[in-house]
């Protein structure tokens, strides 16, 4: 990838909406795929009492729009200023309840998991029907948008193109608990290629922390699918 193009993809620019200052893409086309499209407001005159106390707006009781669903509430039911990282704006943002705690619950995702995923970690790297697998660093591109994979080889997968992940596990610690993630499965439409394409992951053997580390990539891998799917089903 030339510098040029990848200076290109990396581009950020800071706009005013009526909701907050936003720093995005220069070019939408390279956009995180994780993130969300403002919502339209619900227009004042459609919203006489707060769309969840039911409250009647008048003069003292004003009304606000929840920056991430856009609906009318009172003070008192969207009082709450939380990051919305989705939607890429610079400060906190007001938000009702239900969506704070949404946006709360994404903020470990920006703060843990991906983090993990752009440091990456090491995996046997297997492509399609190959029997051989390769070793190789797999990472999360800065800019969201690629799964690089570097060993003796470099490919790239578009994670706009990943259709399905599938994690593999073994085996249940004593006590009880959740089952260990040693792999994962993504399935993927490559260019120029005609149906689905698979790679598997697996986590290899412990060495100086690095199946400890895959172990923890995988785990955030497929938070980062879940907000995938999210965002395609907006």
């Amino acid at each position: 990838m030339s510098s040029e193009v990848a200076a290109r993809r990396d581009a950020k620019k800071l706009v005013r909406s009526p909701s907050g200052l936003r720093m995005v893409p220069e070019h939408r086309a390279f956009g995180s795929p994780f993130g969300l499209e403002e919502p339209q407001w619900v227009p004042d005159k459609e919203c006489p009492r707060c769309m969840q106390c039911d409250t009647k707006f008048d003069f003292l009781t004003r009304k606000h729009h929840c920056r991430r669903c856009g609906k009318c509430f009172c003070d008192k039911c969207c009082s709450q200023k939380v990051a919305l990282r989705r939607m890429c704006f610079v400060d906190p943002v007001r938000q009702c309840a239900e969506c704070a705690l949404v946006s709360h619950r994404e903020a470990e995702f920006y703060d843990k998991q991906l983090k993990l995923l752009l440091s990456g970690a090491t995996f046997l790297v297997t492509f399609g029907n190959s029997e051989k697998p390769d070793t190789m660093v797999c990472r999360l591109s800065s800019n969201q948008r690629y799964l690089l994979l570097d060993g003796d080889s470099r490919h790239e997968v578009e994670v706009t193109r990943i259709a399905a992940v599938q994690m593999l596990t073994e085996g249940f610690p004593p006590g009880g608990g959740n089952a260990r993630a040693t792999g994962m499965t993504l399935q993927y439409t490559a260019p120029g290629a005609e149906g689905m394409t698979q790679l598997k992951l697996t986590a290899g053997e412990d060495a100086n922390g690095s199946r400890r580390q895959a172990t923890a990539w995988l785990v955030a891998m497929h938070k980062a699918a879940k907000l995938l799917y999210e965002s395609r089903d907006q």
